[in-house]
């Protein structure tokens, strides 16, 4: 699909060339990727390599959910817990 100098690009002709463009794009990226599995499918280390980005994707797993599932305790509950602590060692 070539386009002549003197007509301007319709619609039809913009979206074929961005379709186009994003399969080239996939492509690409789809080739780098498999080269780079196969890369590590040839290292003699790829089980030891397997179970530490597991363990890596657990971690990053674990430190996600306490980012954004846990609540951080009552501000007032910290205070008074503070306050406790305070008193009892001065007790002793």
């Amino acid at each position: 699909m070539t386009r002549d100098e003197g007509r301007p690009e319709g619609l039809d002709d913009q979206a074929v060339l961005l379709v186009a463009g994003l399969a080239d794009l996939a492509v690409s990226t789809l080739g780098s990727a498999l080269g780079t599995v196969r890369g590590l499918l040839r290292r003699s280390d790829a089980a030891e390599l397997a179970s530490e980005a597991e363990r890596d994707l657990r971690a990053r797993g674990r430190l996600a959910l306490d980012r954004y599932a846990a609540a951080p305790p009552p501000h007032l509950e910290v205070l008074a817990r503070h306050v406790r602590d305070r008193r009892g060692s001065a007790d002793d």
